[in-house]
């Protein structure tokens, strides 16, 4: 048997059995001359479980995330709580309860994600590119997913031909489909992201590593509520989470900016979630916080897709939006909306309120923020990692070899040969318009121009972000008397308290954002409303 259809058989510890071809011999014709077949035989052939309330007669068929309900004499079935029209009423006959066959084998077919999961894993990606919706075939093209798989496989060993685990997540955009793969050098998730059509509409592929996150102390659900929201329309719209203090409104709000790479609206890294952390500790303080997974996470290939995607599109389109849907919400205060950017968040930030026509903005918050060009900043924080890391006695060879790379690459786009018309033939690290359009982008000076009152948080233990980026903004904005600047001395760049020197690999380890840090964002955002 191939391997994609051994994966069918036995994703999770559930058989996902293709449906019959044929209608069981015991079938019952209506009038019209169309087939009803036994449920509970239909439904067992095809990997389902069934169920009879014999007083009510109800009947419940349950195969992974799928539940079907029929009643005996009723001509509707409730799949997954959403009731369906059938052809006929459900029948009991001499015992056995009949049903439409067409509507049964159709609604218990294997699911098109697992279909589509199973032939990009045995390479056939001509067949696997008739699931996916024309919103991201360009990139999800029939080569590629020809190719993904070998090239995973190049990536992390030989992958297990049978998924170890699948987790299903929907959200207000799309109902993600996550597959667990043991290969032979680590674990792998792969995302399947499926549109409310029943379409592949992205894929995210990251490492599997272990929920250790613990919820901090002050952490208290009877002081807020949660609500799920869209932030955007269209194909790069995002779900998110608006989090509202208990009590009677409206609030202020702040709306949190990630940092670089994909990340979710948590902004989870290793043991650390800290826009979780910063949602519910600010709410608990009377102030609502709009938090939203980052477009390159929800929409990573559709991106990839973008050769001259920006700085823009990454992380400053979406706080219009957000602040857009804001506007509109009863329970917040419209002349009380606040922007929180952390790390690359942070440096946005001037792009953000220079992108603010409206003036809806009253004030924002720097996290970790870079206050230099983005390439000045990579080289610094090379070296401040190889630095810290002399300082512990470690051995530095490979983060020397890292350094002199990203070294290289900062001096590919400082060359005044290159702009974003006239690149680089053989950048290495793609998309290279990316780099180039923000070259001349300095935060701080920017920031100069501007006078929405600001909130810059540093922690001095920060091995990403020095504090020297930190004096930067005191420097260049020692005019305006509208800046608070804050600093702690133990805290990391995931904005918790850590003792030791910081180097990155106490990221691993469970840890929440600094209380002080909650205490000093709730403080000046209420002073300042």
């Amino acid at each position: 048997m191939n391997n994609w259809k051994k994966l069918l058989f036995s994703l999770i510890s559930a058989c996902l059995i293709l449906p019959v071809t044929s209608i069981s011999a015991a079938t019952e014709q209506t009038a019209d001359g169309k087939a009803l077949v036994p449920i509970r035989e239909i439904a067992e052939k095809n990997g389902a479980e069934v169920s009879w309330q014999q007083t009510t007669g109800q009947i419940t068929i349950r195969k992974n995330e799928l539940t079907i309900v029929v009643k005996v004499g009723e001509k509707q079935a409730i799949v997954n709580g959403q009731v369906l029209p059938l052809d006929n009423p459900v029948e009991l006959t001499k015992g056995v309860t009949f049903m439409d066959g067409r509507f049964l084998t159709e609604t218990l077919k294997a699911a098109p994600e697992d279909i589509f999961i199973s032939l990009i894993s045995e390479g056939n990606g001509k067949e696997a590119a008739k699931y996916v919706h024309t919103s991201v075939s360009g990139v999800l093209s029939p080569t590629l997913l020809s190719q993904l798989w070998a090239a995973l496989e190049g990536q992390n060993g030989k992958i297990s031909s049978e998924a170890i685990a699948k987790h299903v997540e929907n959200n207000t955009v799309h109902r993600n489909v996550t597959y667990t793969f043991k290969t032979e050098l680590t674990r792998l998730n792969i995302t399947v992201r499926m549109n409310h059509n029943e379409l592949v509409d992205d894929l995210y592929i990251a490492a599997a590593t272990p929920d250790v996150y613990q919820k901090p102390s002050y952490d208290d659900p009877s002081a807020y509520t949660e609500q799920d929201i869209t932030v955007g329309q269209g194909d790069l719209a995002l779900p998110g989470t608006l989090t509202l203090p208990k009590g009677e409104g409206p609030f202020p709000v702040v709306i949190l900016v990630h940092g670089s790479g994909p990340s979710n609206q948590d902004a989870a890294i290793g043991g650390a979630k800290p826009f979780r952390d910063l949602a519910v500790g600010l709410a608990s303080q009377g102030v609502a916080v709009l938090r939203y997974d980052k477009v390159t996470y929800e929409h990573t290939y559709k991106v990839a897709s973008q050769p001259k995607f920006t700085l823009k599109q990454e992380s400053v389109n979406q706080v219009a939006d957000a602040v857009d849907l804001l506007k509109k919400n009863p329970n917040i205060d419209p002349t009380a909306i606040f922007v929180a950017g952390h790390s690359q968040g942070g440096f946005a930030v001037p792009l953000i309120i220079a992108d603010d026509n409206q003036h809806d903005i009253a004030g924002s918050v720097l996290l970790a923020a870079p206050s230099s060009s983005f390439v000045d900043v990579l080289t610094e924080q090379q070296g401040e990692l190889v630095d810290r890391m002399e300082r512990l006695g470690l051995d530095t060879k490979i983060i020397k070899e890292q350094a002199a790379f990203y070294k290289n690459v900062a001096a590919i786009v400082k060359d005044s040969q290159y702009s974003i018309d006239h690149l680089p033939e053989a950048f290495p690290l793609q998309p290279a318009y990316w780099w180039f359009e923000q070259r001349d982008y300095v935060p701080a000076e920017l920031a100069k121009t501007q006078n929405t009152p600001m909130l810059i948080i540093q922690g001095e233990n920060d091995v990403q972000v020095s504090m020297n980026q930190f004096e930067n903004w005191k420097s260049a904005l020692q005019d305006h008397s509208n800046v608070t600047y804050n600093s702690y001395p133990k805290v990391n760049h995931l904005l918790s308290s850590y003792d030791g020197l910081s180097i990155g690999q106490e990221y691993t380890e469970p840890s929440n954002v600094s209380k002080v840090i909650i205490d000093d964002i709730a403080k000046w955002v209420l002073k300042s409303n």
